[in-house]
């Protein structure tokens, strides 16, 4: 089986808590990544959307559940796939930190391993292709 991991990082000239309340929020994450999500179960904490919440990506049979496992408001997302996938060990992770000129820096990692052998390569590609592109929307959107 193979590891993959996915490393992505932007800054932006957008204030820190704009910018983690975009990706905090499951509805408006989706509108980033240009995919359906819908926030299925509340977590228990302050917000919503924090640990223990879980989110639908996509529609019908086809849809991904991930659960947050870690929320530190302004500064850190953790989440993991909880649903059938075709792979496995799953873990996302977000980090928020201002730069030394005032901006935000998003530090977005995705690591997970392949069950069956080759698909982890074509499932890497295609989650980079689709958050390279939806974080470059991140200034417009936050």
């Amino acid at each position: 089986m193979a590891m993959y991991t996915i490393e992505i990082e932007e800054t932006f000239d957008v204030p820190r808590s704009k910018v983690f309340a975009l990706f905090a929020d499951h509805r408006r994450f989706g509108k980033l990544l240009g995919a359906p999500v819908k926030r299925i179960k509340d977590s228990d904490q302050a917000d919503p959307n924090g640990i223990g919440s879980v989110r639908k990506i996509g529609i019908g049979p086809l849809g991904l559940k991930e659960t947050i496992l870690n929320f530190e408001p302004d500064s850190l997302i953790e989440y993991t796939i909880t649903s059938m996938s075709p792979i496995k060990n799953h873990i996302g992770r977000i980090l928020f930190e201002d730069t030394p000129e005032g901006y935000t820096r998003v530090h977005y990692t995705i690591r997970f391993e392949d069950i069956v052998p080759f698909t982890g390569k074509v499932v890497s590609s295609a989650l980079e292709q689709g958050i390279r592109r939806g974080i470059k929307r991140v200034p417009e959107l936050a």
